[in-house]
């Protein structure tokens, strides 16, 4: 089993500036200067982990490579992308677009990067030259919008890597699965009319976008069906994300029968992340790509791709993304020094709430392909 990998160093030169967590710092309201939440190094203490591991030694290196102003602007308007160009040539940079998202200058150079990067991924794996592939790529895409950045996103990188699947490549049908612990809010809305593309969101309820990732979300036109979400209660462990997958996940691809899976892979839903909730394991990571790599070889001829999205525990990220590696690559696991801890936490076993917030989305699996009356 081959297995691709895409990384480069400059990922880590992406500058998200000196902020509190979120928000420039300012004395006079009490915000001492500090890190934005996305700064380098969950990415890149993962990358290092990989090669420490000796997990590198599996991987087939893959080359990132720039994408192009007309494969960006598939997804993204014209707008969006000259205010980034430009605001990239600016002595400080910029922001994506809400706000909370800033880039240093030569942002846009590296974003175009990491986009190209999951093109690279996807074209690898579409020419067979690995089985699947992961691209460990910053900054992050699936909040972005077509018309903006959002959610420390630039551009939608998978979306843009979708594109060109499905342009260049001849790609028909396209599953779009998304488990970082935020709403892919900026995939759905890209794909929403669409009826060729499935997108699936397992996310913690209501934490990011506010009041986006609702079950009501749907899809529209002849692509009402193809949006599917599974928000899911906060305190959700390695149980009830393995039952999100087995339920909604693996029957949702069963069904739509795509030629190509992308997966949007955060993991902020790990048990040790500061912007969220939940209590995913490395265990779990383990599990849920297992089954999705299960189901995929039934569908996509186990063609599948990987994004890198959030994550922001430097200390347990990494291991949670070698733990998802080496299942990808049928590689023995290194261990995991914090799973002891995380993984004797109450609540890992499914709670009957979990449950029913499961079988709510699971109920919504036979109206995929049904178009809106």
């Amino acid at each position: 089993m081959a297995t691709g990998y895409v990384y480069h160093e400059v990922f880590s030169w992406h500058d998200t500036g000196t902020v509190t967590g979120l928000f420039p710092s300012d004395p006079a309201v009490g915000l001492q200067p500090l890190a934005h939440f996305e700064n380098p190094e969950t990415k890149r203490r993962f990358h290092e982990l990989v090669v420490v591991s000796g997990l590198i030694d599996r991987l087939t290196r893959l080359t990132a490579r720039s994408a192009s102003d007309e494969e960006i602007l598939r997804i993204h308007t014209g707008d969006h992308l000259e205010r980034i160009r430009a605001e990239s040539e600016l002595p400080k940079g910029g922001d994506a677009g809400d706000g909370l998202s800033p880039f240093g200058k030569g942002g846009f150079a590296i974003a175009c990067l990491a986009a190209g990067g999951v093109i690279a991924a996807v074209d690898a794996v579409l020419d067979g030259e690995v089985e699947n592939a992961y691209a460990l790529v910053r900054p992050p895409g699936h909040h972005a919008t077509a018309e903006m950045g959002m959610g420390f996103c630039l551009f939608n990188n998978l979306s843009i890597a979708a594109a060109h699947a499905r342009h260049e490549r001849g790609v028909e049908r396209i599953a779009i699965v998304d488990w970082d612990v935020h709403h892919g809010n900026g995939t759905q809305s890209i794909f929403y009319e669409d009826p060729d593309t499935l997108t699936v969101s397992i996310h913690q309820d209501n934490v990011f976008p506010p009041h986006s990732g609702l079950l009501t979300e749907r899809g529209a036109g002849a692509g009402w069906g193809s949006a599917l979400n599974v928000p899911l209660p906060p305190g959700t462990g390695d149980d009830g994300y393995v039952h999100a997958v087995e339920q909604v996940v693996v029957p949702a691809l069963r069904r739509f029968k795509p030629d190509l899976v992308l997966v949007a892979c955060g993991f902020d839903a790990g048990a040790m992340d500061p912007l969220s909730r939940q209590m995913v394991t490395s265990d779990g990571y383990r599990r849920i790509t297992r089954l999705l790599l299960d189901v995929a070889a039934e569908t996509s001829g186990g063609k599948v791709a990987m994004s890198h999205e959030g994550g922001y525990s430097p200390a347990y990220v990494p291991f949670c993304g070698l733990a998802l590696l080496e299942t990808m690559a049928g590689a023995e696991p290194f261990g995991d020094p914090f799973l002891p801890i995380v993984g004797g936490f109450a609540g890992h076993p499914l709670q009957p709430h979990q449950a029913e917030a499961v079988a709510s989305a699971a109920a919504l699996v036979a109206e995929i392909g049904n178009r809106e009356s």
